[in-house]
């Protein structure tokens, strides 16, 4: 016989993969607001924040409402805070997905310097471990969390080195370090949406398996 609880968890799991759906298209905007120079686009961007913050507290508000009708315990104690979890991630990607549309806007030309880089690359990884964190959640795939720690581990690395070639570029070339500064600053934002998808696959690992996939792997994010 169906609890309750369990139709309410259900409809939480509704709209938290419909924040998936909203979120997802808001940092692939934003790149492909970058990667085109394209205004229009970063205006969607920035104008949909609101819309997100809305959702976000929607979800909290349905949250609460389960805690206050049922005492949830065990399983449905995990499902419920992680779902919250998931829910912040998410918002904070939506965030940093704004930030990146501001920058898009700000670097009004590309730098010449951008060949010497790998930004396109890096916000291809960045999208592809947010995709594989939401389809580990819409699909209660526990074991795509431990496949993203790597891609973190890929995308960090290549954050890391595309930083120190930009202060070795603004340090050759000083005219750059307006436009190096919002590079670096980008760089950062994708690197955190990375961090947040890493954390949305390990709530979903827990969900799952009921263990921390951080005592499986050995990371220490």
């Amino acid at each position: 016989m169906e609890r309750p609880i369990d139709i309410q968890l259900q409809k939480l799991r509704v709209k938290l993969i419909k924040m998936c759906s909203i979120v997802e298209e808001q940092l692939d905007l934003a790149l492909k607001s970058f990667e085109s120079e394209n205004k229009h686009l970063a205006d969607i961007v920035i104008n949909n924040d609101l819309n997100v913050d809305r959702y976000d507290d929607k979800i909290e508000k349905v949250c609460q409402k389960i805690f206050a009708l049922n005492n949830p315990v065990a399983v449905d104690l995990r499902n419920i805070m992680s779902a919250l979890k998931i829910n912040t991630n998410l918002e904070r990607v939506s965030d940093l997905a704004v930030n990146i549309a501001r920058i898009s806007k700000d670097l009004i030309n590309t730098p010449e310097y951008f060949n010497r880089l790998h930004i396109n690359e890096i916000g291809k990884l960045t999208k592809q471990m947010l995709d594989f964190a939401i389809d580990s959640y819409v699909h209660n795939d526990a074991e795509k969390g431990v496949e993203i720690i790597g891609i973190d581990n890929k995308l960090d690395l290549m954050v890391k080195n595309d930083g120190n070639m930009l202060i070795e570029i603004m340090k050759e070339t000083p005219n750059n370090i307006n436009t190096g500064i919002l590079t670096y600053s980008l760089l950062q934002e994708l690197e955190r949406i990375g961090d947040h998808s890493t954390n949305i696959a390990e709530e979903v690992y827990f969900i799952v398996k009921g263990e921390n996939i951080k005592h499986r792997t050995g990371n220490k994010g």
